[in-house]
């Protein structure tokens, strides 16, 4: 199957010159999100997750399932005061802006976290929510899966440098 058949690519979006490609047509299909979660699952297996950290918010759509279907912890990892009770966080660098996350400290992480997104452009939100995961469980063995990866970007370089193994089901030169 040819997932980017089922990605619109919604040109100068949310600013201009920014091709902003929209997961959500493979929402909405459901042999194309089957598709998708199927090679998720592939990928915990593959890392042997513990658990699977999912980045706001099309992270939480895509490894949701993915979780349930192989009995892992879903960890939720969002955007700055979207969580309630006591959280931790980062703050980091985005290709807009300066943005902190948070997830919950006593999140069920184990050893081998695999986050979970929809996209790999820079890397700065999945290297943010490693940093965070590292902060508070240090033995950890951080990988990521992700669904578009952007080849021409410097994401999947960024990761590789900060020891992150990772994998990007469709690899796309902008």
């Amino acid at each position: 199957m040819n997932i980017l058949d089922h990605v619109p690519v919604v040109p100068d979006w949310p600013k201009p010159g920014i091709n902003f490609f929209d997961v959500t047509g493979i929402l909405a299909n459901p042999e194309a999100f089957d598709y998708c979660c199927g090679w998720l699952k592939h990928q915990a297996h593959w890392y042997n997750a513990s658990s699977l950290v999912a980045v706001e918010s099309r992270g939480f759509v895509f490894a949701a399932p993915v979780a349930r279907q192989l009995g892992l912890p879903l960890i939720l990892v969002r955007k700055r005061g979207k969580l309630p009770g006591p959280t931790i966080q980062h703050s980091y660098q985005t290709e807009y802006s300066t943005d902190t996350i948070e997830m919950h400290p006593h999140a069920p992480v184990g050893a081998h976290p695999l986050i979970v997104d929809d996209l790999l452009a820079t890397g700065g939100t999945i290297m943010a929510t490693a940093n965070l995961i590292r902060s508070h469980w240090i033995d950890t063995k951080i990988s990521a899966a992700v669904i578009i990866n952007l080849q021409n970007l410097p994401g999947g370089t960024a990761l590789t440098r900060h020891n992150i193994m990772w994998e990007g089901m469709v690899n796309v030169d902008e």
